[in-house]
């Protein structure tokens, strides 16, 4: 798979990720209430993590595991977020991950990022099913999900360790 097209909504473009997006992505990943809301985001976001992070989004796309964007808003350019799809290509099915730096939390920009990956992982990537997980409790997440088309399919109880505690995860999904 080649590097991801950039996809466009009314107030967005997704984009591959840029070596000179490693600043601004180091400073919203690097808020703790970013971090509180995703797995895979660390805390602290040390030095280096960040390009760290788009060289890995790079040759995870020339593998075809990965296809993940950038979230910036369209008329300024502005880096807002992370949107991904990491991909089992054997099974047609992929995982729907996110965040958005938190100054913009609230404004509907998950759900437009994320109709948009949806419908390129269904038409461009021809996959079969898209789920997303979030932790039980992160009632916004939830409702990006739901907004997406995405249906609960279960609670997973004690599924993650976060922070030293164990959490629940739910898990939700929407087919082709």
């Amino acid at each position: 798979m080649n590097e991801p097209t950039t996809l466009s909504t009314a107030r967005l473009l997704l984009r591959p990720f840029a070596l000179a997006d490693a600043p601004r992505l180091q400073q919203l990943a690097g808020d703790r209430r970013v971090a509180a809301t995703t797995l895979r985001v660390p805390h602290p976001y040390e030095e280096g993590m960040a390009e760290a992070f788009i060289a890995d989004c790079r040759q995870s796309a020339s593998t075809g595991r990965s296809c993940r964007f950038a979230i910036v808003k369209s008329d300024t350019h502005e880096l807002i977020g992370a949107m991904g799809l990491e991909i089992e290509p054997e099974h047609a099915r992929a995982e729907l991950g996110y965040w958005i730096g938190v100054e913009y939390w609230g404004q509907g920009f998950a759900t437009e990022a994320g109709l948009a990956m949806v419908r390129h992982g269904f038409e461009a990537l021809k996959l079969n099913r898209i789920m997303g997980h979030c932790f039980a409790g992160n009632r916004a997440s939830a409702r990006v999900l739901q907004k997406l088309g995405m249906q609960l399919e279960g609670q997973l109880k004690r599924h993650v360790r976060k922070w030293g505690e164990f959490v629940d995860v739910e898990l939700y999904a929407v087919v082709r």
